[in-house]
């Protein structure tokens, strides 16, 4: 397996959108200067477990890609099934050591339940009626493991508006081949809507004791917010009005990219500012991969 097709079968770029989950879940726990340095190895923990998911969707999904998408890693022969098993797999429990590596028993409590539901969704729940929900609880799980260190309450509203909008994404990411419904994009345009309103307040009322002056969190959490909105909302709307797969493929695309700034939006109002910095330059990092020759899919 050359070192091109390991980094399109687990969506090596997709990874810069999964990082802030936890930083944004890590915004509402303690200070990093209250952290002990292990701490840190709980966005290896996230990348880790997608990634490892990443390839699991691809062995699971091996048969129907051979019929729709042959051009993949598993049915163009350049990947075999058992490799890419071994990948997901490997990576899943890597992603579990590291978890526990960071945050002791508060961690593997997260991430055991989170392994849990990637196994769930990409080897028996993808097709199903249940399986966006069991996708956007993995991305809820993902905030909540960086905030394993303190309290998981806290982070619950982070989480929410992280779930939300993963269900919206791949609910409408299921129209890629044939197309999606009016439907189903309508309601991504509506929750986009939902997640930004319910930013955007939580922004306005960021608490006091977070580090940095309350106003330049506000303007920063709401320019993040905005941010958000104009990455995704655009797309959504094309594909309420166009239904194709193209269209779905695109506002699928744009909604995960999307995941960034939303996340930089509740790093920045808890006044995380190295954070959104490292969030920032995902998004930097991210154009400059979509403006190579030979762009890997992120979906």
């Amino acid at each position: 397996m050359r070192a091109g097709d390991l980094v399109e079968l687990v969506r090596a770029p997709a990874a810069l959108t999964v990082l802030g989950d936890t930083l944004a879940g890590m915004a509402t726990a303690p200070p990093p200067d209250l952290r002990p340095p292990r701490h840190a190895l709980l966005p290896v923990a996230s990348t880790c477990l997608y990634l490892g998911g990443m390839a699991l969707n691809d062995y699971g999904d091996r048969d129907l890609d051979a019929v729709e998408r042959p051009e993949r890693p598993i049915p163009s022969g350049r990947v075999t099934p058992r490799q890419a098993l071994a990948v997901g797999t490997g990576l899943v429990a890597t992603g579990v050591v590291a978890a526990g590596a960071a945050s002791g028993r508060r961690g593997l409590a997260v991430a055991v339940p989170l392994a849990a539901c990637v196994l769930t969704y990409d080897l028996a729940a993808k097709d199903r009626p249940a399986g966006a929900v069991v996708m956007a609880a993995c991305r809820g799980l993902d905030v909540l493991l960086g905030a394993a260190p303190g309290s998981l309450r806290t982070a619950l509203p982070t989480a929410a508006v992280l779930t939300t909008h993963t269900l919206a994404v791949t609910a409408l990411s299921r129209g890629e081949v044939h197309g999606t419904t009016r439907g189903v994009a309508g309601s991504a345009v509506a929750g986009t809507v939902a997640v930004a309103a319910t930013t955007a307040v939580a922004a306005w009322r960021a608490p006091a004791g977070s580090p940095g002056g309350p106003t330049v969190r506000r303007v920063a959490a709401l320019a993040a917010t905005a941010g958000y909105v104009a990455t995704c909302l655009p797309a959504q709307r094309t594909a309420a009005a166009d239904r194709t797969a193209p269209a779905a493929r695109t506002a699928t695309r744009a909604g995960l990219q999307a995941m960034i700034p939303l996340q930089a939006a509740w790093t920045a109002r808890g006044g995380r500012w190295a954070s959104t910095a490292v969030l920032a330059g995902a998004v930097a990092a991210g154009r400059l991969l979509r403006r190579g020759r030979r762009q890997v899919s992120i979906t």
